[in-house]
């Protein structure tokens, strides 16, 4: 038995891809962003499941390689989800925004906070409760990392379900702020599970610095995007 080659295995997981988007859009069973989670994880299943029955049928050492040629920070978190969060908020409603923005802001603030507390407690019993107990300040790193909603998925999901412009937009304004507050509560907490001391100064400085400062530079170079792309029809430039 000869093992896949990287080249077929990577054309085994097109192919069941393909196949379950359309066999999920023509049933319509699940939205697009769940439908590809399952799809991720059947995906794994049947790689574990094909090596269960045929050890040498994947070879794990060129599978490892071939992942980590993939620079998934570069490529997907600095490069990628940019222009997918610029193409979701160009259609958003700026002054449906503005008309809510202390609900927007409560829930991307306050509401980032509570998450990571509830998410990392409920982490920090749960662990201890298994026997794999952890300290109380990485869990609610945990938290901090789980608790900001994906912009992409929700942008995705909300252009599917069926919701209140109202409630449409409060999730989608809440979804694209909430990135800021959360990358520095996850920054505070990790120096905290580290012993390291932060000051109300330093923190303060962190959060202008990423949250604000990060918004207005986006508000500014995005709203300059926006009118070049008016001032044009050209797909191709456009694009």
């Amino acid at each position: 038995m000869i093992a896949l080659s990287q080249f077929e295995l990577v054309a085994i997981l097109v192919l069941l891809t393909a196949t379950f988007s359309w066999v999920n859009i023509r049933l319509a069973l699940l939205p697009h962003t769940i439908g590809l989670l399952i799809m991720g994880l059947g995906a794994s299943l049947v790689i574990i499941g094909a090596e269960a029955a045929v050890p040498i049928l994947v070879n794990y050492e060129n599978l490892a390689g071939l992942v980590g040629q993939f620079d998934f920070q570069g490529t997907v978190l600095e490069g990628m989800l940019a222009f997918l969060l610029f193409a979701g908020a160009l259609h958003v409603d700026v002054l449906g925004l503005r008309s809510r923005a202390v609900t927007i802001g409560t829930m991307a603030t306050l509401g980032v906070v509570v998450s990571t507390a509830i998410i990392g407690g409920g982490m920090w019993v749960a662990a201890d409760l298994l026997g794999v107990p952890i300290s109380l300040p990485w869990a609610l790193v945990f938290g901090a990392l789980i608790s900001p909603t994906d912009p992409v998925a929700v942008l995705a999901t909300l252009k599917q379900v069926k919701v209140s412009d109202d409630l449409q937009t409060v999730m989608t304004g809440e979804t694209l702020f909430n990135d800021g507050v959360g990358v520095v509560l996850f920054a505070v907490l990790v120096h905290a599970a580290l012993g390291d001391n932060l000051d109300a100064l330093q923190v303060g400085q962190m959060f202008l610095v990423e949250a604000m400062g990060v918004a207005i530079l986006g508000a500014v170079t995005g709203y300059s995007a926006h009118r070049a792309m008016r001032a044009i029809d050209n797909y191709v430039i456009r694009s």
